[in-house]
């Protein structure tokens, strides 16, 4: 079986889709499938992708810096390349991780060759035009995303209120899929000591968020909150980590007070497993997750969650079980939730067995086993008059 799948981002960005997008080409590479890539070509590696760039051809579109945002890429909206792409490849199944460019014209391309499509929905851009100050926007963007998945013979997406977002927008053919954590990488023995002393915590209680640091996040309500915090204990009781990297990193730097650090991007194999589970609560307040990967990998080390129980999040925190949730952008609430966890330590061991007890059956390869059967049956429902050729050798298209 011949797949290519087709992102605007991947490793070395990482973030939540380029970290799925490329655990599902590992992952089907392992089960049989022959799997190549559309992607924006990035300037270099990077040490924050680890293991995560898959093995395989990849078709990689010029791109430039985005200028609010640089690190992603913009890649060159050029048909031809992805014509070339399709042709040198010959793909049975076609995957669309994304509604941008590369996106947009490998889905148009698939159609015009009738070959199969699949896409996904990952993020929920309607409501981040509310974040990003533009809440006329929000109807125009969710009809827009929703007429591109309506032309795909099924939609993927990773949680039950996502689903029913685009079920209400007119998109049948959506299913669930993509709820999976990696326990041999998150789990609460990585927890260093090492790792405490070199960021000098102590014994300080330390609150972790892991995440792009751009507005829809709603990172300043948590910092708000762990100011207060901080402002009512001993100097070093407690401490808040940022890690991740984003548009809004200059301003929430300027809006952080005493016990902050801001750690950057992190490699992923080993580093940010260990800093997960050398932490002692996550908090998180967004509220435009479809999934939100990061809140499961912090109940797979053993993190007790403050979050908002919107989104994709809402699938999993379960308040006073596995964590505490708060009302979106309660910094009274996100504040309570902190205090609760420093103080009550019978309560943070309770939410931490919860936590590893709601991940627990959740498997990165039982979700790949699905999506095997799954996209098997798609090529096999599929008309077989659109008979593909073989691949044509190397395209024009930049291939690495």
């Amino acid at each position: 079986m011949r797949l290519l799948l087709c992102s605007d981002t991947y490793p070395p960005q990482v973030n939540g889709v380029s970290v799925v997008t490329a655990m599902m080409v590992e992952g089907l590479r392992a089960r049989g499938w022959q799997c190549a890539t559309i992607v924006p070509a990035y300037p270099s590696a990077s040490p924050s992708a680890g293991l995560l760039a898959p093995r395989g051809e990849r078709f990689a579109l010029p791109s430039v810096r985005m200028p609010l945002y640089p690190a992603l890429r913009f890649p060159w909206p050029s048909a031809g390349l992805v014509r070339e792409a399709f042709a040198a490849w010959a793909p049975q199944l076609v995957f669309c991780a994304t509604e941008f460019v590369i996106g947009r014209l490998a889905a148009a391309e698939a159609r015009r060759r009738g070959i199969p499509l699949c896409t996904a929905f990952h993020t929920d851009f309607g409501r981040y035009a509310e974040a990003y100050g533009m809440p006329w926007m929000r109807r125009a963007i969710e009809s827009n995303i929703a007429a591109f998945h309506r032309r795909a013979a099924l939609t993927l997406t990773p949680s039950q209120p996502a689903r029913a977002t685009l079920k209400a927008s007119g998109v049948e053919h959506v299913e669930v899929w993509g709820r999976g954590i990696e326990p041999a990488r998150f789990t609460p023995t990585r927890r260093s000591m090492a790792l405490r002393e070199a960021l000098s915590l102590g014994s300080a209680f330390t609150f972790l968020y892991v995440g792009r640091l751009a507005p829809e996040k709603n990172i300043s309500v948590v910092l708000r909150a762990f100011r207060a915090l901080a402002g009512s204990v001993a100097p070093g009781t407690v401490r808040l980590i940022i890690a991740g990297d984003g548009p809004s990193l200059p301003a929430l730097r300027r809006q952080a007070g005493p016990g902050v650090t801001f750690l950057g991007p992190l490699e992923r194999d080993h580093d940010l497993p260990t800093l997960f589970a050398s932490c002692d609560a996550f908090v998180f307040g967004s509220t435009t997750e479809t999934l939100g990967l990061v809140v499961l990998e912090a109940m797979a080390s053993g993190l007790p969650v403050i979050a908002v129980p919107e989104g994709g999040v809402g699938d999993h925190l379960r308040d006073e079980v596995n964590g505490l949730a708060f009302p979106a952008g309660d910094r009274a609430a996100c504040l309570a939730a902190m205090c609760r966890l420093v103080r009550d330590r019978g309560l943070r061991e309770r939410l931490r067995a919860g936590a590893l007890q709601t991940v627990a059956p959740l498997s990165w390869s039982a979700e790949l086993d699905r999506l095997d059967v799954r996209f098997r049956s798609l090529v096999s429902a599929a008309p077989t008059a659109h008979a593909l050729a073989a691949p044509t050798g190397a395209a024009a298209v930049a291939s690495v």
